[in-house]
């Protein structure tokens, strides 16, 4: 594992503290797990600033991030102008360390001591496993999920405390990985009858119409259910879910959340590489459609396997009665 040297002295004796850039993903899945590596760093370099570069939509995934010196957005740009753009705000400092998990070369052309890249292209294995090879860490640290008091206090106001909370995230980035609705709530039906009468279901989706209409059908089914959908920041889902008993929902960047947060998570895949993007976390597990490895159709995947990989994860929890 490479080292960080000392900064020279400032004129008062004291010495400036190491800067780490950090260049991540775009989408919000991807973000969540390069943060196992992140809190390797922080955790490694106690003494060190970070500067995060990632896509607007996972900019919350590191707002509560300790030691957080500066987050800079990146949207897409034509010609790829959004890596000169990135160029061009980073290019005076003197960085210590640049860890660049996307493949894009900038590091090659800043001022840093040491510099991580990891290599472009789909490969074989977790996401998770890749990035930590190329940064020589094993095992693979677990992602994590940053959140503030507020974010736990709003959470804690939110959600009804004393009763099983069973999260749902019928929503996804891509509509073929997305469960048929009608499965979400007949699996919480099923739960629920199985030694779980009093639990509450808890609805999750992002912001805007599309990610709405995904989560509507299970709102109207379920008429208790706590509806959060487009309703919290990003820190704020995580505090979120990091206080349900279990969390079930498709590939996406909730799933990868929920099991960075702690929370009991199973994961629904049926066309997406469950050997690559399988949600990672002490208490986390997968249901696969039948089909061809990465192309499989998610009306495929029944209630009855879905229910049967929860109850599992319930019941290595302690949460659910034999």
């Amino acid at each position: 594992m490479f080292k960080i040297g000392h900064r020279p002295r400032t004129n008062d004796g004291s010495r400036e503290p190491p800067r780490i850039l950090f260049i991540t993903a775009t989408r919000i899945g991807d973000a969540v797990i390069s943060t196992g590596i992140l809190n390797h760093l922080l955790e490694r370099h106690p003494s060190a600033r970070f500067t995060v570069a990632c896509g607007p939509v996972a900019a919350g995934v590191f707002a509560a991030m300790p030691r957080l010196e500066r987050l800079i957005l990146m949207p897409k740009q034509k010609w790829d102008g959004h890596w000169f753009k990135l160029w061009g705000q980073v290019v005076r400092q003197r960085w210590d360390l640049v860890v660049d998990v996307r493949g894009s070369g900038t590091a090659f052309f800043l001022n840093a001591r040491s510099r991580r890249i990891l290599k472009g292209g789909r490969r074989p294995g977790s996401r998770l496993g890749q990035l930590a090879t190329s940064m020589g860490i094993a095992p693979p640290p677990l992602p994590v999920a940053w959140t503030a008091p507020a974010d736990r206090a709003r959470a804690q106001a939110l959600l009804p405390q004393g009763v099983p909370l069973i999260g749902l995230g019928p929503t996804a980035n891509w509509a073929d990985k997305v469960w048929p609705a009608e499965r979400f709530v007949a699996l919480f039906e099923t739960l629920r009858d199985r030694r779980l009468a009093d639990a509450r279901p808890v609805i999750f989706a992002g912001p805007g119409p599309t990610e709405a209409g995904m989560a509507r059908p299970v709102l109207a089914a379920l008429p208790g259910a706590v509806d959060l959908a487009g309703l919290l920041t990003l820190p704020e889902a995580a505090a979120c879910l990091a206080r349900l008993d279990l969390f079930v929902g498709n590939d996406s960047g909730l799933m990868h959340l929920a099991a960075a947060a702690g929370a009991p998570t199973l994961g629904l895949f049926g066309p997406s590489p469950v050997d690559e993007y399988a949600p990672s976390g002490r208490r986390a597990g997968t249901v696969v459609a039948p089909g061809p490895a990465g192309a499989a159709p998610m009306a495929g995947l029944t209630v009855a396997a879905a229910a049967e990989a929860a109850w599992d994860l319930l019941q290595q929890e302690g949460r659910a009665a034999a």
